[in-house]
């Protein structure tokens, strides 16, 4: 059992925060001598004043009075202008690291293997990228510099108070403990009602996200009132989360203004016996007491506000860190680059799960020659795509070996290695941008001509020419504006210019509609051609038209051939599934045809 972390801060996780900030030194060291310039300023005005009234106004001597209101003048414009460069610089300061951070993190999630996401929250990782990068940034603008400079003015003047007059400081001294006792119970409540709204602000951010990508399933069920009772519902606890910070701040700050007003009525009563005593306790020193009880106080109260930032941006960056520690990536300790790769691959004993003990592929062991043509075909949840993703090394198989050119795949860089396939999905996923930039993918390498080129060859350039602005037509998010026929067209030129050595369709022709029909089957036809190319295959045309198919069945290769060998074994897995899925579409083909 994990032992519950019960530390108010935690000094390491700042610590490794503040690893970030030592590229910018200069500017954490004139912020932190910033602060320390500001805290002794304020006592300076406060201490002016009591010179003021015992030195001057007490005794009626107002000819020299203007100097003391000269320097108080000039010592609030050091404080204008050091308060000015404090907050700009501290802001800066902020978002510079968060920028390194921010980058770090999505580089390093760039480089999880697909284990990671089918298994994360895409709402969270936004969250954690966008929103609690924001919250860290304000650990620097508003809280640990705040804090240190109200911790330095509190210090400065006990000691002054202490210089001064020892027995109004123990007046002073008498209330402190009762809000000191306060603002810890309040900073223990307050971190532990933090971390629930940022739990809730997760859980709120990925259910959105979730139903707006899915609002399609949503209406087409008529889930619209469910859906909305479960965004109450979430909503309700997000509220409440942050109702507890609301709660525990309307208890501590009135008992803090509490405090600092029985404080100063108490160095009123006890100053002014002693005044008229004649003990040593001038009217200037009361009247620096009141201020500086004030400003030993405030700072306390602010400092409880500031450490509810600090707090805040702290469980941000652990949640930041812990992505940051998470070892997910696919090993990249290949040193040979594909980029002669010819094509030939060859799978051995291969044994994969996604889940530890259910495997999905089970002994599997098959090679495919430079330029052949394989389909794989098997039932759903057989294993076809998942024999895609280890060749991609979106993932790696528990046991066995692949091999690409008498490599193992492991030896190949994997960056070089994803460059040499190109992989066209049943799924096409579109950004929202032109179509010219969703085909290169930002490539600056891949000229326009290239690109007309390319769709001219495999016949679709006329198919984009015939949309609002051709290229540039913008398909919007996740390419709303086009059909799956049509997106699927576009995946395939997006392949094509890729000139891959391995080009895999994963059910890439299963959802068109027959405008697109005849453009995809043209595609396919040129795509293919001289590479070595599996398709997992769902249209009878591309199983017939295959140098060898690849039937699966549970997690196993049951059978391999020709369309010819396979169909002629009698009870085969093959003649099955063609007699169940796929005569009724050879025959309509045979009817088309004649």
């Amino acid at each position: 059992m994990t032992k519950k972390n019960t530390n108010l801060f935690d000094f390491k996780l700042l610590v490794r925060l503040l690893g970030y900030v030592i590229k910018y030194k200069v500017t954490f060291i004139f912020v932190a001598i910033s602060a320390v310039l500001i805290s002794i300023f304020a006592i300076i005005t406060p201490y002016l004043i009591k010179i003021a009234v015992d030195d001057y106004l007490a005794i009626g001597n107002y000819d020299e009075f203007i100097l003391v209101i000269s320097l108080m003048l000039f010592n609030l414009l050091l404080t204008v202008l050091f308060m000015f460069l404090f907050s700009y610089y501290a802001n800066l300061l902020g978002q510079k690291v968060v920028y390194d951070l921010r980058v770090k993190l999505f580089k390093h999630i760039l480089d999880f293997k697909m284990t990671y996401f089918d298994k994360s929250s895409v709402g969270r990782l936004v969250t954690r990228a966008v929103n609690d990068m924001e919250t860290i940034a304000s650990i620097f603008s508003q809280g640990l510099f705040m804090i240190v400079a109200d911790l330095l003015q509190m210090l400065i003047v006990i000691i002054v108070m202490l210089v001064l007059s020892w027995k109004l400081s123990l007046v002073v001294f008498v209330i402190l403990p009762f809000i000191l006792f306060a603002t810890r119970q309040f900073q223990k409540s307050m971190k532990a009602a933090f971390n629930e709204v940022r739990t809730e602000v997760a859980n709120l951010n990925s259910f959105v996200q979730e139903r707006l990508t899915g609002m399609k399933i949503v209406q087409l069920f008529n889930r619209e009132k469910i859906e909305y009772g479960n965004f109450v519902e979430i909503n309700e606890k997000h509220k409440k989360a942050w109702l507890k910070t609301v709660w525990y701040n309307s208890i501590f700050f009135p008992i803090a203004e509490l405090s600092t007003s029985i404080t100063i009525g108490l160095i009123v009563w006890y100053g002014g016996l002693n005044l008229v005593e004649d003990s040593g306790v001038t009217l200037g020193i009361i009247f620096l007491f009141i201020q500086l009880s004030q400003m030993l106080f405030r700072p306390l109260r602010q400092i409880a506000d500031k450490f509810n930032t600090l707090q805040m941006g702290m469980v941000a960056a652990n949640r930041v860190f812990k992505i940051l520690d998470t070892r997910s990536q696919i090993p990249n300790t290949g040193k040979i680059l594909a980029d002669s790769l010819r094509g030939n691959i060859k799978f051995s004993k291969i044994e994969f799960s996604y889940v530890l003990g259910e495997n999905v592929l089970k002994d599997i062991s098959f090679n495919v020659k430079s330029g052949e043509k394989i389909a794989i075909v098997g039932s759903t949840g057989s294993g076809k795509t998942t024999i895609v993703n280890l060749l991609s090394r979106f993932y790696d198989p528990q046991n066995g070996t692949i091999e690409l050119d008498n490599i193992n795949i492991k030896n190949l860089d994997v960056f070089s290695l994803r460059s040499r396939i190109a992989l066209v999905l049943q799924d096409v996923f579109l950004f929202a941008d032109t179509l010219l930039n969703n085909i290169t993918l930002w490539n600056k390498s891949i000229s326009f001509d290239n690109v007309v080129n390319a769709a001219k060859k495999i016949g679709i350039h006329d198919f984009i020419m015939s949309l609002p602005n051709g290229y540039n037509y913008n398909v919007k998010e996740r390419g709303v504006m086009l059909s799956q026929g049509q997106r699927q067209l576009i995946s395939f030129l997006r392949a094509y210019l890729k000139h891959p050595s391995i080009l895999i369709l994963d059910e890439a022709t299963s959802s068109i509609d027959s405008n697109s029909e005849e453009l995809i089957q043209n595609a396919t036809k040129k795509i293919t051609e001289n590479k070595t190319s599996i398709i997992i295959a769902h249209r009878l045309s591309t199983i017939l038209n295959s140098d060898r198919i690849l039937v699966m069945d549970k997690g196993r290769l049951v059978e391999s051939g020709t369309h010819l060998e396979l169909i002629k074994e009698k009870k085969g897995y093959y003649k099955n599934l063609y007699e169940i899925q796929f005569k009724k579409s050879e025959t309509k083909q045979v009817q088309l045809q004649s």
